[in-house]
């Protein structure tokens, strides 16, 4: 009898997971074939090669970018070579980048930068934060930029017990910022079940020296996070959902949501535009493709703008879509004044005009 009831149990168990299953290739798109959506000025950008994860932009049109990313299950063509981040002036007539030198002192060797945020000082003085990820575990960096050396300075390591799994930091303080939670495990196995579980233990933690707090979860992978133009409401993207949250920033740091958007297709990386307040979105049409990765069928890429974001219909456009054939597995998009920059998790980036 007690055979037969465990016999009984793990058939339930087995049957609930093929489910799951099912619906975890239709969470990632499996079946979905992109849509091309092309610009006229675009070209791929030299010296980007393995990676460009994360980008974001100074006022003054500098660019940061974030490369050579390795995330456990995603494709990495450089596996050996450590990440860097990269300088890009959006001011020159044909911009290049440019690799930033890293102070001594910093472990150079281990460096796998994922999302980066800047933050601009009173006194003018630019901090770059890094989300970081040597050996596989999670701390997140301060950086000072030097701007006529073209230099970052190491200022300090954060690491907490919350700090684990960080996906995407948005800084709103000289030590204050959110950051995002991809994974509630982080054993690889653990985590692919978490995934096809869909069990929505993910979260966005507040964090400074004072206090570090879970401010939002129930996410199924909480990714991408950035801030509206007036620092009122924080967007979150949902990469395994399929969504964007919006959400009201109170004075104690504390999070309400206010709305989420549905955009059918898996958002990475927000950014905003300076110009408008719309969210750019970069996303991922078939994220099967990027867990199974074939280079003759290889993952696309997908640029989405979400206008009148706080309306009861926000406007959702394409900007940006391609197969792979140029552009493989976009994970972030941002613009300054009429250009656009294209990253992605580990293939390369593409610079527009429009």
């Amino acid at each position: 009898m007690g055979k037969l009831v465990v016999l009984t149990l793990l058939g339930a168990v087995l049957a609930l997971i093929g489910e799951r299953l099912v619906a975890f290739r239709q969470r990632t798109n499996a079946s979905r074939a992109v849509e091309p959506v092309d610009l006229p000025n675009c070209h791929l950008i030299e010296g980007l090669e393995n990676g460009s994860e994360d980008i974001d932009i100074l006022p003054n049109g500098l660019a940061f970018i974030s490369s050579g990313l390795k995330y456990p299950g995603m494709p990495n063509f450089a596996p050996d070579e450590p990440g860097q981040i990269f300088l890009m002036d959006l001011n020159e007539q044909n911009p290049r980048v440019q690799a930033l030198n890293i102070s001594d002192g910093f472990d150079k060797a281990s460096f796998n930068p994922h999302g980066i945020s800047t933050f601009i000082d009173k006194d003018h003085t630019v901090y770059l934060y890094v989300v970081n990820h040597p050996h596989m575990k999670s701390t997140v960096e301060k950086f000072k930029f030097e701007e006529q050396q073209r230099s970052l300075v190491h200022l300090k390591t954060i690491k907490h017990e919350l700090l684990t799994s960080v996906n995407d930091i948005v800084v709103l303080g000289p030590e204050q910022f959110y950051a995002t939670r991809d994974h509630y495990f982080t054993n690889f196995f653990l985590v692919l079940l978490e995934m096809i579980m869909d069990l929505r233990w993910t979260d966005v933690l507040f964090y400074s020296p004072r206090e570090v707090k879970v401010v939002a979860k129930g996410f199924s992978s909480a990714n991408g996070i950035t801030v509206s133009l007036d620092k009122k409401y924080i967007y979150v993207a949902d990469v395994l959902a399929q969504n964007v949250h919006v959400l009201n920033k109170h004075r104690n740091w504390d999070l309400t949501q206010v709305k989420v958007i549905q955009l059918g297709t898996l958002v990475d990386n927000l950014t905003v535009d300076p110009d408008t307040g719309d969210i750019l979105a970069g996303c991922h049409p078939n994220a099967m493709k990027l867990l199974i990765y074939n280079s003759e069928d290889p993952p696309g890429s997908e640029v989405l703008r979400i206008q009148d974001v706080l309306s009861e219909k926000p406007k959702i456009s394409t900007t940006y879509a391609n197969n792979g054939s140029v552009l493989q597995g976009s994970s972030v998009a941002s613009v300054y004044h009429g250009k656009l920059l294209i990253g992605t998790v580990f293939h390369k980036a593409l610079y527009c005009l429009f």
